[in-house]
């Protein structure tokens, strides 16, 4: 069994992954059982700094108030549409305000690197982690972003990032103490994410990297991750939420979609998300997830969402997982794939965010990323 690592790093701050408070985690690890080769440790999961979440705005914590009589006189409300599974998302990605390539951007003007790295990265839509374990601030720190992305008319990307005994130990370990107190913080979290549209990539490795687990473990974890995916869309029935599935590197599609059916993907989450930090093609992706559903069966409406930020170049040889030379970026962001059941490419790992050898893990690394940016 060849393993191989789907790059995560959690770190405090805002990132381009931007975990959005000012020290949130984020990252996975991934190992594949599909090739031969030694088998290589997981990343470093270190999350990049979280976004440095900002004081929430007015339109994201604010309720209307109204009189107690104008209150009486309106009729009752209706009663909320069904939820249609099989909606696609609407609207362009959100580019949140805060991470560090944007920071450095900002700081950095007049260095030859700047418009390269403000063209092909800084400007692109990034996903949001949200890697720590804040059960006091996460709501107010998720409807920033999301209130944020209603106002603009966009749709964001968030990671929750808190499952107890996350990345098996590794260098992204952490998550919630409990698993009851994880329920109680990914409702929170949900209370934070609106009516709006939003693509929710509900934490990353968890299904894929449970070989540290016994079976009870195991049931355990993908019994919570059910449950959050239901509470999720519970509280935004635009929410479009989608469970871990490795990548086209690791497990066989079969294996992936026995883990999936456990956890109960096909009647709590809208589909599945590949290669999140990782470097294999957009074409392998495609082909792996589209095996994936169809090993998981129904119901059709389930889809995929593809990490696409540093796969430009395909993966590197075996055993090459901290910051490989010659990477390049991906496609960018879109919910436009033209490919069946592949319902968006995202950055969910933020281009240049190390993963711990080019620079220090989840900090933004300017040469890095312009490597990636010339392929």
């Amino acid at each position: 069994m060849a393993v191989v690592a789907s790059v995560v790093v959690a770190v405090g701050g805002v990132t381009g992954v931007v975990s959005a408070t000012s020290g949130e985690d984020e990252r996975s690890t991934a190992k594949p059982e599909v090739t031969r080769a030694p088998v290589v440790p997981p990343l470093p999961a270190v999350p990049s700094p979280s976004a440095t979440t900002p004081t929430p705005s007015p339109s994201a914590t604010a309720t209307k108030k109204a009189e107690k009589k104008e209150e009486e006189k309106k009729p009752p409300k209706k009663a909320a549409p069904p939820r249609k599974q099989d909606a696609p998302v609407s609207g362009n990605l959100y580019l949140h305000p805060q991470s560090q390539v944007l920071d450095w951007v900002r700081a950095n003007r007049g260095d030859p690197r700047h418009q390269l790295i403000q063209s092909r990265i800084a400007a692109q839509p990034a996903a949001v982690w949200f890697a720590e374990y804040n059960p006091a601030t996460i709501t107010s720190r998720v409807r920033a972003v999301t209130a944020g992305a209603a106002a603009a008319g966009r749709v964001p990307v968030v990671v929750p990032y808190a499952i107890p005994e996350r990345d098996c130990g590794g260098a992204s370990q952490g998550g919630a103490p409990s698993f009851g107190a994880y329920d109680s913080w990914i409702a929170k979290f949900a209370a934070g994410l609106g009516k709006g549209d939003v693509i929710v990539i509900l934490e990353p490795d968890s299904i894929a990297q449970t070989d540290c687990l016994n079976d009870g473990q195991r049931a355990t974890r993908f019994a919570a991750l059910s449950r959050a995916g239901k509470a999720i869309r519970a509280a935004n029935p635009n929410a479009r939420v989608y469970f871990d599935a490795g990548h086209s590197g690791w497990h066989a599609a079969t294996k992936m979609a026995g883990f999936l059916r456990q956890a109960d993907a096909a009647t709590s989450s809208d589909g599945i998300f590949t290669n999140v930090s990782n470097f294999h093609r957009t074409a392998d992706e495609v082909a792996y997830a589209k095996r994936v559903l169809s090993a998981l069966g129904g119901p059709s409406s389930l889809g995929a969402v593809i990490d696409t930020s540093r796969n430009g170049n395909g993966a590197p040889a075996a055993g090459q997982w901290c910051d490989p030379s010659g990477r390049a970026l991906g496609r960018p962001p879109t919910t436009k794939t033209g490919e069946s059941r592949i319902d968006a490419y995202l950055w969910v790992k933020l281009p240049g965010e190390s993963d711990g050898c080019k620079g220090a893990a989840g900090s933004f690394t300017p040469d890095y990323a312009v490597e990636l940016a010339r392929g």
